[in-house]
């Protein structure tokens, strides 16, 4: 999960808002009888949390936070960071591909507890991803799953279509859970699960709307880790939360830092870390394709060519959280450089207002002193909207409600609530707004995210795992599919190259930035982070690799 925050009042305000963090202890003062540090503090800044401990669910705390890792562990534990590197035997000890990816055997490690002390089976394997079977709003990522069986400690899943493109999210995003707990659940898609038990380290031991505290069990199947306390506080904002990694009230966050290194790293430069890791996925303006006339393809080019994406790198994203994507096929470089289009290579955005007035006014919209009208003759109006504190976001869409008034469109920024936000960008009732794709091994996942058919939803039925703008195009579709069940790489390359064009010329959404799975955290307590010597895990506390992040730590003492 990511989070966004807006430039000019972080600037502001950022030692103002030092009363803002969250209240506690001082990481300092929490140590054993050795004087050795004990409790780790994770902070993100997501606001206020509803309590809801379901690991399935995006929208949870657990989510929102990240502890769902720390609780609840997947299979395999492959990291984005490095996507070729082979995936780390985790719950499985072994996964192997037959069958042109359409069938997957999985030998499930022996000695795993569950939390409350039974013992962890192929047979929760097996009922986990049942589960995810028979529960549609569970399946976020529409896996084919035809039959799921068990032998001994092997798990035999097999697939209606290749799952080459999806061998990521089925090892390491889907978290294992109990049979004996969940099979009694009514609603897996809705209940909180108000006593989570997983098999990882960590077990719950207090809620609260500001923070959330783990505690370490005695059963985990690998060593101990050495942090026995984690504390998950939700700040405010980006600038409270900044505040709390500066003075050292939190030590480990995913965050926005406007001018990062005199806000942050300059005021103790010996342990105040920032790791940027860069990822093969995207962020940008989304846009509700249902919506007229931003269903036309035609002015969604148009806002493409008038948006800056320089400034917003540099102005909301301090020149250094999101690199510029400058391809116009939306797919970030040097990274993704051996996937661009024979057509598109060496084909850069570039800010054009004359080029666009002119394909609006070929395409029947007028431009009628400062207002722009679409073909009926109506005024074209769009409201941009983000979550309140997310200040890189918001900064970005008063650049993009500047950058669109150059061709007549009048946006209104609206600053929104962060949970009724993703409920509304995942329900389709929203008209345009900055979001960030999946991210993987190749662009696919960027397309996927973005243009989807299999993922179209209903407006007002949630579409959590991607096409938020309802993007209706049945060729993107077969092209993903195509990538998907492809025998070769050749076939590959031909579905990717329609990928491209079919973004390039319908331009569902707009491209701005690179996205990382970095961090910033304080090294004062603990060592063993990951960095550019050692990337062995993305440094975000809301991914999966966070307990194989925990894990590593030891005290700096």
């Amino acid at each position: 999960m990511h989070v966004r925050r807006t430039l000019a009042l972080a600037l502001a305000s950022v030692t103002a808002l030092g009363a803002l963090a969250a209240c506690g202890d001082s990481p300092n003062a929490n140590r054993d009888g050795n004087n050795a540090p004990s409790v780790l503090n994770i902070g993100m800044p997501n606001g206020p949390q509803t309590e809801n401990h379901n690991p399935f669910l995006s929208s949870a705390s657990a989510a929102s936070l990240g502890y769902r890792w720390q609780i609840y562990e997947p299979l395999i534990m492959d990291n984005l960071i490095r996507p070729s590197d082979a995936g780390k035997p985790w719950l499985a000890t072994k996964a192997e591909w037959t069958n042109g990816y359409k069938t997957l055997a999985l030998t499930i490690r022996d000695g795993v507890k569950w939390s409350d002390g039974k013992p962890f089976s192929a047979e929760d394997v097996v009922f986990t991803f049942d589960l995810i079977k028979k529960t549609d709003a569970l399946n976020v990522n529409a896996l084919p799953l035809l039959d799921i069986t068990s032998s001994g400690s092997t798990v035999t899943i097999n697939f209606g279509a290749a799952q080459f493109v999806n061998q990521h999210k089925i090892l390491t995003t889907i978290p294992m859970v109990p049979k004996h707990i969940w099979s009694t659940i009514s609603d897996p898609s809705t209940d909180i699960n108000k006593n989570p038990v997983g098999t990882g380290p960590y077990t719950l031991k207090s809620f609260t709307p500001q923070t959330t505290t783990l505690t370490v069990r005695d059963s985990y199947w690998q060593d101990l880790p050495k942090v026995k306390e984690l504390r998950y506080t939700s700040y405010n904002d980006n600038n409270a939360q900044t505040t709390a990694l500066a003075n050292g009230e939190s030590e480990w966050s995913f965050v926005f830092i406007p001018n990062y290194k005199t806000v942050y790293v300059d005021k103790n430069p010996q342990f105040n870390k920032v790791w940027p890791a860069s990822v093969l996925g995207i962020h940008g303006l989304y846009i509700n394709t249902t919506k007229k006339p931003f269903d036309n393809p035609a002015l969604r080019r148009a806002m493409n060519m008038v948006i800056n994406r320089n400034d917003i790198f540099v102005q909301a994203e301090a020149a250094y959280f999101h690199p510029e994507v400058t391809s116009v096929t939306g797919i970030p470089l040097p990274a993704g450089e051996s996937f661009i289009a024979p057509e598109y290579k060496g084909q850069m955005h570039k800010v054009d207002v004359e080029g666009a007035k002119a394909l609006l006014a070929q395409s029947g919209f007028k431009l009628e002193g400062n207002v722009l009208k679409d073909p009926t003759g109506k005024p074209v109006t769009l409201n941009l909207s983000d979550p309140a504190g997310w200040s890189d976001y918001i900064t970005s869409l008063e650049i993009v409600k500047d950058n669109l008034s150059q061709i007549g469109i009048a946006a209104t920024v609206e600053k929104a609530n962060q949970d009724a936000w993703f409920t509304s960008v995942e329900e389709g009732n929203f008209e345009a707004s900055f979001r960030w794709t999946n991210g993987g091994a190749t662009p696919y996942d960027i397309y996927q995210t973005i243009m989807d058919g299999r993922l179209l939803k209903p407006i007002g039925t949630a579409s959590p795992q991607g096409n938020f703008g309802r993007f209706n195009n049945p060729e993107a579709t077969a092209a993903l599919e195509a990538y998907a069940n492809a025998p070769d790489d050749a076939a590959r390359t031909t579905a990717m190259n329609t990928l491209q064009k079919i973004f390039v010329e319908q331009m569902p959404m707009i491209p701005v930035g690179a996205d990382n799975a970095g961090g910033a955290y304080v090294t004062k307590n603990w060592v063993g982070w990951p960095d550019d010597q050692n990337p062995y895990a993305p440094a975000q506390p809301t991914q999966p690799n966070a307990v194989d992040v925990v894990l590593h730590l030891k005290p700096a003492s």
